[in-house]
């Protein structure tokens, strides 16, 4: 075990702290860290996460409603059963009145066992993850059930974004400590976009725009809860263009001074910077108390 293991260096914490020095930061700030996984303090797959952060702790204070991953890394190679996930989450007992091309695409008893694996909670664990949410609406829209790199069905889901629309999916946010972001009414409207046959680019487009009017809204509330005007964004998630530009245009609207990564790569290549300096300040404010 490493020293930073030790001291216990959180995941998503890591990447907020990653930007911070990258930018010169030590007071708190808004922290919005959006990848695929990493575990979270509670046990469950984090990677949808709103933190009130600085290099010496953090406090989660939102994130996406769990939905369950079924099958470890095979539902990443697998985006279809992250759709499956999210349908059965919004539909409950109508899903079976759904005709979805999705539905039809996948063989009906690998369907059913990874149904009953969810239903049963058989070989799943929760997940708040970000990244697992574009999988999932990359199937749902047609883009790509599978995938034979990690981010692929996402990258192919930017790809088709048209433009031009400005459009957003509604979404909820439950209060709570922390608060939970519920899109399950975004995923029953772009299940009706579906069946209209509106174009996945639009679809597509509509989402993108959609993640980036949560990430504003929750920055807003924390800054009226915080009095904190400072956002940083990391996590993989960020190396989507279209979403970053439209979550930067969002929240410099609102008045919000924000950093991005430009010489520290947002992924996980980023993230030692992150431990590095976490310990650092964990280390030195542990080496003051005991002097």
């Amino acid at each position: 075990m490493t020293g930073v293991e030790k001291i216990g260096v959180q995941h998503h914490h890591a990447h907020i702290a990653s930007c911070m020095a990258e930018n010169g930061i030590t007071d708190k700030v808004i922290g919005v860290a959006f990848d695929g996984t990493g575990f979270g303090t509670d046990g469950k797959i984090w990677g949808g996460e709103f933190l009130v952060a600085d290099f010496a702790g953090f406090e989660r204070r939102a994130h996406f409603r769990y939905i369950t991953l079924a099958g470890g890394d095979t539902a990443v190679r697998e985006p279809w059963r992250i759709g499956l996930s999210y349908l059965l989450d919004t539909f409950g007992g109508k899903f079976d009145s759904l005709d979805l091309p999705l539905l039809r695409r996948i063989d009906a008893k690998k369907l059913a066992a990874v149904r009953s694996m969810i239903e049963r909670g058989f070989n799943t664990v929760p997940t708040s993850a970000c990244g697992r949410l574009f999988d999932a609406v990359a199937s749902i829209a047609g883009v790509r059930d599978e995938v034979n790199f990690e981010a692929q069905a996402a990258i192919e889901l930017e790809m088709t974004a048209l433009a031009d629309v400005r459009e957003w999916y509604p979404f909820e946010i439950v209060s709570g400590d922390p608060w939970q972001i519920d899109v399950r009414p975004m995923i029953e409207r772009i299940i009706k976009d579906v069946l209209a046959g509106k174009p996945t680019g639009w679809i597509s487009a509509a989402f993108h725009n959609t993640v980036a009017a949560i990430i504003v809204e929750i920055c807003r509330r924390l800054r009226a809860a915080e009095k904190i005007g400072r956002v940083c964004l990391s996590g993989g998630t960020f190396q989507n263009v279209f979403l970053l530009e439209r979550t930067l245009a969002g929240l410099r609207a609102q008045g919000f001074e924000v950093f991005l990564h430009a010489k520290v790569p947002p992924n996980d290549g980023g993230v030692a910077l992150g431990q590095a300096v976490i310990a650092n300040a964990l280390l030195s404010r542990s080496g003051s108390r005991s002097g």
